[in-house]
């Protein structure tokens, strides 16, 4: 057996879970039968040429989806086509080997986990075929994310129609995962479910025969395979059967309300259904065969829309006003609850959600139709609609785009943001997914109430209100043997109780793992046994999906929070903050990251930008989080804690951009944990020569500041590359020129600042010039010193202290935490002036760093003071200031955000500063640069940092002309700008503002210079 490099796996790290038989449970001969098994048939899929990896690290990354549970595969398979599926099939069906699809493995019920062979499909079979906008219908593999979907179709069609499911993980889901579980989405109103959308679907079932199920019936993919003609024939009889002796439950019990989505669609296949097949397995969540292909439909895209954010005491008095929203035709009632906002404010700032009207609930109406002006005055009908009955506290229609797109974000970041409340709390699924005619729902929602007090839980709620669908988030204590009886208690309570109310189990993401044990209170002993038929007419072998719908896992096995072992984990970071009561401080910051998979998007926010350039789960956040959290399980396929292995892997192409932080909605902080591993797994050990060469920059600067004309000289030579190598660094990278000793300390004097100690005036900041600005831009220094005044500042300089920076990106928590110390010492001036430094990354470092490291008053007393420099002139331009450049400021500019910057900071403050200036065009770039400080240097990691670099920037710079400015306050951002395109410059947002040297012509002469000489000598 081999690992996905080929590498042969040893004895102690094959799969120890047997085929569809449990080891921990099982004996040791039924333990040994299951893995000789195992190894026959990955063998066999290795043959086949199907790709497929068994390697521990990757059974760890797909053991997890977006629920409770953790079930551990034997392998993960990467299937190229469909013969692949086929291949990989037979296989699993000759040793007795589960399967279990996966597409984006977003999955809250536990659909996308299994024992035996997870089937990847977002990763190769990902493509739209076919648009063919006259029959209105497009051809797909499974693995095509939902939102690429809509867009191709939109771009192909001119706008006129797009695919219509639209939940909230559209931009990782998939239209595998989405067909799997009947997915609705914010607009499902409008559009109904994904059932409602399909035409055809290509199926492979688990005796091999290839199916098309349709509109009418079921046939052979193949006319001329003979197998896959006899069975559909033979299916088709089948379930035509199962359809005649069920004809009383199916209508009685089936398809009663709109988002009935709990058991199989068994009702399509009535004959006043027409036989619909196609959409009867859709639902199945991977359990009567695997889509290979489908056709689905499009829907026309309205020409105007309007978002109607309504304001309410609570969700019960919001639930009220549904039935009266409904006749005015909504495209979507979305809502949320105060908890969700609030922990949006707390994580991203108090901007991160504008145009909130009054209220402690909310609800969102997407109203739409063909002329702007219409939709407007039906949003004001609506309005006074609601302010007649009495509940509404205020309303408002948000006309802005990005207010529209604000509140958005709140309700599509809901199940990530209830994870971790700002309250300190944590929320779980399990049962986040009934749904209830909607006339029903406030009556549900206050008994619901009553039912989580009489359980001390409190339940985080956001949803399809407009459907009746609600996504509830509870505060289940999962780690304990008592919170898990609690759990298993109140679920099946609440199961009797919406039941009562007419409703189901589940109304969008499936049963899984979390609610198939419940279906019998759902439905009839005649209802299961039907489902349970279909089936086994579906499967005889019984490989699919084992675990959920019929004959289902108890709802409480396989928890993932369960049976993690106590152990104190000594961390350098201060994680003490985020922890919950009784878990060690590490346990509880790596299993932040709940599976949701936004890391996973190819658009919007900044992470992950490692996986956008590779695709494999393994290097997105959530699949580093998953391999965290088998580490402190001390689960086998990750054994060694810190020396762990397989971690060091998982976290190789990190970036350290720090996004994460910002961007995952469950607050996960990838760049911190790296750190805090990387300074455990090395210590004793011999660390990478770039940890030496890069990680100790700063004391290197100090040298090549007195011999700078000297290492110039030699390192524009062939001998450069020599040294460069040496020195673990990449040679396809030009290497920077280092600047003379004393350049930034002319250059102060220039601008005419004087040092820290002078009396205090008033308007007075500190500017710390940081290592990489003397070291390699000095005349960086001058421009943010000469801005800082024009802008009204007292400026002092201070250069006696460094952030650690580099020493905490390669893991020497040691080192780092002495220099913050003594940068903390140093700029503990008394004062609570700002302390506005120039490089992004270490103000990010000293406002974030500094206090979770240092563990002093004086630590938080300085980090409070921390601005980045476009944060400080952000906040001068926003009170009125205006640049002395402005009249000749560039009409046009590439904006690069440095991460650290966009992740502490916020991402808006260079494009505030920009305006301010005069440049009317600005062209974000809107993503990592994948330099990310010493990650771009580095020789294993220079092919990812440049395909990093096409997520946005290269893009962004290809569009542009060569005399477009390019802002870059991140010395990393600038270095690729430079690997990017040699005839410009990245500048410091500095140097745009210069009041000594407008920037109408391109870039201050001094850059120019410089660049020049650069440029030659690459």
């Amino acid at each position: 057996m081999t690992d996905s490099t080929g590498r042969p796996l040893p004895e102690s790290e094959l799969p120890r879970q047997g085929i569809l038989v449990d080891g921990a449970d099982a004996d040791d001969g039924a333990v040994m039968e299951a893995r000789e098994r195992a190894t026959a048939l990955l063998r066999k899929l290795t043959a086949a040429g199907v790709p497929v990896d068994a390697s521990p690290r990757r059974r760890s990354e797909y053991s997890y989806d977006a629920s409770n549970y953790r079930v551990e595969p034997v392998a993960v398979a990467f299937p190229r086509t469909v013969d692949d599926v086929v291949a990989a099939v037979a296989a699993c069906r000759a040793s007795g080997t589960a399967i279990t699809a996966r597409g984006g493995g977003t999955s809250m019920a536990g659909n996308a986990v299994g024992p035996g062979l997870v089937l990847d499909f977002s990763r190769h079979m990902d493509h739209v075929l076919a648009i063919d906008e006259d029959a209105r219908t497009v051809d797909v593999e499974p693995g095509v994310v939902l939102a690429t979907l809509s867009r191709e179709v939109e771009r192909a069609t001119g706008g006129r129609c797009t695919f219509a499911p639209d939940p909230s993980s559209k931009n990782r889901a998939t239209v595998g995962g989405a067909i799997g579980n009947d997915a609705c989405g914010n607009h499902s109103v409008r559009y109904g479910r994904t059932s409602d959308h399909v035409a055809e679907l290509d199926l492979v079932t688990s005796d091999g025969a290839r199916l098309t199920a349709t509109e009418t019936g079921l046939r052979a993919t193949d006319p001329a395979d003979s197998f896959s003609v006899a069975r559909a024939q033979a299916l088709t009889v089948s379930l035509d059967r199962l359809a005649q002796d069920n004809l009383s439950p199916l209508r009685l019990e089936l398809g009663r309300i709109p988002r009935q989505v709990s058991g199989y669609h068994l009702e399509n296949l009535l004959p006043e259904r027409k036989f619909n097949i196609a959409r009867a397995v859709v639902g199945s969540e991977g359990t009567l065969a695997l889509v290979v292909g489908a056709r689905m439909k499009l829907v026309p895209k309205p020409a105007a829309a309007l978002l109607v954010c309504l304001g309410y005491e609570d969700v019960v008095a919001a639930a009220r006003d549904i039935p009266a929203i409904l006749e005015f035709s909504p495209a979507a009632v979305e809502g949320t609850d105060e908890a969700i906002v609030a922990t949006m404010r707390h994580r991203r700032g108090p901007d991160s959600v504008l145009g909130l009207p009054d209220g402690r609930a909310w609800l969102f109406v997407d109203l739409d139709g063909d002329d702007p002006r219409s939709v407007r005055a039906q949003a004001d009908r609506l309005l006074a609609r609601l302010a007649e009955n009495g509940r509404l506290v205020q309303g408002r229609a948000a006309a802005d785009p990005a207010e529209r797109a604000s509140l958005w974000r709140v309700r599509e970041d809901g199940a990530g943001l209830s994870s971790r409340l700002a309250s300190g709390g944590e929320s779980w699924p399990g049962w986040e997914d009934s749904a209830v005619a909607p006339e029903r729902l406030a009556d549900y929602l206050a008994d619901l109430r009553e039912l989580l007090a009489e359980y001390k839980l409190t339940g985080v709620m956001y949803g399809h209100f407009g459907a009746g669908c609600m996504h509830i988030r509870i505060t289940y204590d999962l780690r304990s043997e008592d919170g898990r009886e609690v759990f298993r208690a109140f679920t099946h309570r609440a199961a009797e109780l919406v039941v009562r109310h007419g409703g189901s189990l589940s109304g969008e993401h499936g049963d899984g793992r979390a609610r198939s044990e419940l279906l019998p209170l759902m439905y009839s002993p005649e209802m299961i046994n039907a489902f349970s038929e279909c089936r086994r007419l579906w499967d005889p072998a019984g490989i699919l999906n084992p675990g959920s719908m019929t004959d289902p896992d108890p709802m409480d096995a396989h928890l993932a929070l369960a049976g993690v072992p106590e152990r104190e984990w000594r961390t350098s970071f201060d994680l003490h903050p985020a922890a919950s009561a009784g878990t060690d401080p590490w346990v509880h910051a790596v299993q932040g990251c709940i599976g949701v998979g936004r890391c996973r998007a190819d658009s919007g926010g900044v992470m992950c930008p490692s996986y956008r350039a590779t695709h494999d789960e393994k290097d997105s956040t959530r699949g580093r989080a998953r391999v965290l959290q088998d580490m402190v399980r001390g689960a086998h396929t990750v054994e060694e804690g810190w020396r762990s292995e397989e971690v060091r892997e998982v976290l190789d192409l990190c970036l350290a951009c720090k996004a994460c932080s910002t961007d995952c909605p469950a607050g996960v902080d990838m760049a911190t944990y790296k750190s805090e591993f990387l300074n455990h797994y090395y210590r004793g050990r011999i660390r990478p020569l770039s940890h030496f060469s890069l990680g100790w920059l700063p004391r290197w600067l100090k040298l090549t500041g007195r011999l700078s004309r000297i290492v110039n000289a030699v390192l524009a030579t062939p001998l450069g590359k020599v040294v460069a190598a040496a020195g673990g660094l990449t040679t396809k990278r030009a290497l920077p020129r280092f600047a003379d000793a004393g350049q930034w300390r002319r250059e102060i004097a220039d601008a005419g600042v004087g040092a820290v100690g002078a009396a205090v005036e008033e308007d007075s900041v500190v500017l710390f010039v940081d290592t990489f600005t003397r070291g390699f831009r000095p005349e960086v220094a001058g421009a943010a010193a000469r801005v800082l005044a024009d802008a009204g500042n007292a400026v002092e300089c201070s250069a006696d202290a460094c952030c650690g920076l580099t020493w905490i990106s390669t893991g020497q928590l040691g080192t780092a935490k002495r220099l913050l110390s003594k940068a903390a010492n140093v700029l503990d001036d008394g004062t609570d002036r700002p302390i506005v430094v120039v490089e992004p990354s270490c103000a990010a470092a000293l406002r974030k760093d500094l206090p979770e490291l240092v563990h002093t008053e004086q630590a938080k007393r300085v980090a409070a003071r921390v601005r980045s420099f476009a944060t400080h002139v952000a906040d001068r331009a926003s009170a009125g200031w205006v640049p002395s450049p402005a009249r000749s400021a560039p009409e046009q500019a590439v904006l690069q955000t440095h991460c650290h910057e966009y992740s502490v900071f916020g991402a808006a403050a260079q494009r505030v500063a920009l305006k301010a200036a005069g440049v009317r065009d600005i062209v974000d770039a809107n993503g990592c640069c994948g330099v990310a400080g010493n990650f771009g240097f580095e020789a294993d990691h220079y092919d990812v940092s440049m395909q990093v670099a096409e997520n946005a920037l290269a893009p962004a710079l290809r569009a542009t002309d060569h005399d477009v400015a390019v802002l870059t306050d991140g010395f990393s951002c600038a270095r690729q700008v430079d690997q990017l395109d040699h005839t410009r410059p990245g500048l410091h947002l500095a140097q745009v503002l210069d009041p000594g040297k407008a920037m109408a012509a391109g870039p201050t002469s001094t850059t120019r210079d410089r660049h020049t000489k650069e440029t030659e000598e690459i």
